[in-house]
């Protein structure tokens, strides 16, 4: 059985609480993503998304000198290295996200995403339920 350590991205960007929410928008656009955790110590405390930064930020007029912990998700799902991709694919569909933060020990090892888990054979039937429960979540909304 595959573990998300297999699948997982390790070279991962992250923002610390010393950011403000205009440098996390210009990483995301930089990096081409829409969620980066954020790390205080080499610790997952957050994460913030592009979702976080309209409805939290842009909607709730903050300025873009906000902090990034102003914005960010506080309880973030997380799963650890040893986790099954059947498992974490799972947790996405629960929860309806399409990424996981990787911690072990308290600090962010990597992150796993749909397309991560997508990619392995071993798990595309999982990673496809995830994928339809979550775009059905998306359109009922």
């Amino acid at each position: 059985m595959k573990t998300v350590r297999e699948v997982m991205t390790t070279d991962v960007d992250y923002c610390t609480p010393l950011d403000n929410v205009f440098e996390a928008a210009v990483k995301m656009r930089d990096l081409n993503v829409g969620a980066i955790p954020v790390v205080e110590d080499g610790r997952l405390i957050g994460m913030i998304t592009d979702r976080d930064l309209v409805v939290r930020g842009i909607a709730e007029k903050r300025p873009g000198s906000s902090q990034v912990t102003e914005v960010m998700t506080k309880d973030v799902i997380t799963v650890s290295p040893n986790t099954s991709v059947q498992e974490a694919a799972q947790r996405m569909a629960e929860h309806q996200i399409r990424r996981l933060p990787v911690v072990e020990n308290g600090r962010l090892v990597g992150i796993v995403s749909l397309g991560d888990l997508a990619t392995y054979r071993y798990s595309d039937e999982s990673a496809g339920r995830a994928l339809s429960a979550i775009s059905e979540q998306h359109f009922l909304h």
